[in-house]
């Protein structure tokens, strides 16, 4: 894998929505050798637990703890604070949690890191809206007025201003966060889909190279890639894809 493709590799997060370790361990075999992000969401850590994490790290794949947060102040603290110990590299919260919760899992990741040296500083970053959720449900069902962009871009502000290092965004928004909180505020966007594949459950999508030529730095991907016949084909499809628009 040339320097393009591995940059590119390590911009990728796959979704590991499986119900259990086995099923998850024979696409993590398949993948071996790729150093893209490995996404362990709530089922799965429900049912594998910490000891799959440390499996995967010590197989080589960065990790992202996906259970996104949301809960009062102290409690949010002490969960990032025993996730940081775990080692993964990114884990997330709700930014509607406000900026009083976000700065209480900043908090407890850095106590995390104050009494342990040896640990690696993990990527924390913030939900925005879900890209299943269009503007009808923001509106109507969650009570929230106006555009999902606004809200989106409003959120991105408060993680930011709580000391966090990005948000989960669709990569529509991408753009109009990084304008507003700068190049080095990180944006990890679901709702990506290659060209032809079935949009499921997810509102507002893009392709992979539509998603990294907006600016977005990590892409995750589910289905596309756990649902081929070739899922290792089908990863190194859309690392190429990708790697047209990785500078680093």
């Amino acid at each position: 894998m040339n320097q393009a493709l591995h940059s590119a590799a390590r911009r990728l997060i796959i979704a590991l929505d499986y119900p259990n370790a086995a099923e998850a361990g024979q696409l993590i075999t398949q993948l071996e050798g790729i150093p893209c992000y490995m996404k362990v969401g709530m089922q799965l850590f429900y049912t594998a637990g910490p000891d799959f994490i440390r499996e995967l790290k010590s197989r080589g794949y960065s990790v992202f703890l996906d259970l996104k947060m949301h809960d009062i102040p102290n409690t949010v603290k002490g969960g990032a604070h025993s996730i940081t110990r775990l080692g993964v590299d990114m884990f997330n919260v709700h930014a509607a949690g406000g900026r009083q919760m976000m700065a209480a899992a900043a908090a407890g990741m850095e106590q995390a890191l104050q009494e342990d040296s040896s640990l690696q500083r993990p990527l924390l970053i913030a939900v925005t809206q879900l890209t299943s959720t269009s503007q009808e449900t923001m509106n109507q069902d969650i009570g929230i007025p106006g555009k999902v962009e606004d809200t989106v871009v409003r959120y991105a502000q408060m993680a930011r201003e709580s000391g966090l290092d990005g948000v989960v965004s669709s990569p529509l928004e991408g753009p109009a966060i990084k304008q507003m909180c700068g190049h080095s505020f990180i944006t990890v966007t679901p709702g990506v889909r290659p060209a032809g594949s079935d949009a499921g459950d997810q509102s507002r999508i893009m392709t992979p190279g539509q998603a990294m030529a907006a600016g977005n730095d990590y892409l995750v991907v589910g289905r596309p890639i756990t649902g081929a016949k070739d899922p290792r084909q089908s990863a190194e499809q859309i690392i190429e894809e990708m790697s047209v628009h990785v500078n680093d």
